[in-house]
């Protein structure tokens, strides 16, 4: 057969080093050659000889994810093969986390990481439940980490002159040493007469960036 679905640009080349690399703008592939982590459901194909497990959060890990709603349900992925991950045709991005980073990312734009990436839930400081209740995953230790994200990211850097403030409903992530807390943005009688309908963001202080996605958030859909 012939024709534009069979040119390079879509047609799968062999794996040529094990591990994360994107495969084109919605999906990320994975080469394993042991182990690798991923959000459950995001796997959409693959070759070799694969098993996929459901990964538990232990008890307090589940008892955080009914509290907070964030959690990150995942699934391990093991043995020897290729692997290709994808989430709502959302586009995906690679972040290489090296020792001594710390990254903290909403948990529904994690797509999948390297075993070698330690994470944990976080509540975002100063947000807590009055702020929509705002928990995080941290990512540490050195490894990949793929994201996905509606539309084309924005990376603002933060500095101590310059704070930034974000909407915490396109909020991707941002570097874990940077100070949050929640901002006002308009009097409590500018809400009653309408206001902006923007009244309240995440300020983040320090040295470091933010990302944030060119949309809203939009409602889960049912498992």
């Amino acid at each position: 057969m012939k024709g534009d679905l069979f040119s390079s640009e879509h047609m799968v080349q062999p794996a040529s080093a094990p591990g994360m690399s994107v495969q084109n703008a919605k999906t990320i592939k994975y080469a394993v050659n042991g182990e690798m982590l991923a959000r459950q459901g995001a796997m959409i194909a693959y070759r070799g000889n694969l098993q996929f497990e459901r990964k538990g959060q232990g008890m307090g890990g589940m008892l955080k994810r009914a509290v907070t709603g964030e959690g990150l349900p995942l699934m391990a992925v093991r043995g020897q093969g290729e692997a290709w991950f994808a989430h709502e045709a959302q586009n995906c991005f690679i972040v290489d986390i090296e020792p001594g980073d710390a990254l903290t990312v909403n948990g529904r734009n994690v797509l999948c990481f390297d075993p070698t990436l330690a994470y944990e839930i976080k509540t975002v400081k100063g947000a807590g439940i009055t702020g929509g209740g705002l928990f995080n995953s941290v990512f540490t230790g050195q490894g990949r980490l793929g994201l996905i994200c509606e539309g084309n990211p924005l990376v603002i850097p933060v500095s101590q002159q310059q704070p930034v403030f974000v909407d915490t409903d396109a909020v991707v992530g941002w570097s874990a040493r940077l100070h949050t807390s929640l901002h006002r943005s308009q009097s409590f009688g500018s809400m009653i007469r309408g206001g902006s309908g923007e009244a309240v963001q995440l300020k983040l202080e320090g040295e470091g960036f933010v990302v944030v996605r060119p949309s809203e958030a939009t409602p889960h859909k049912p498992q």
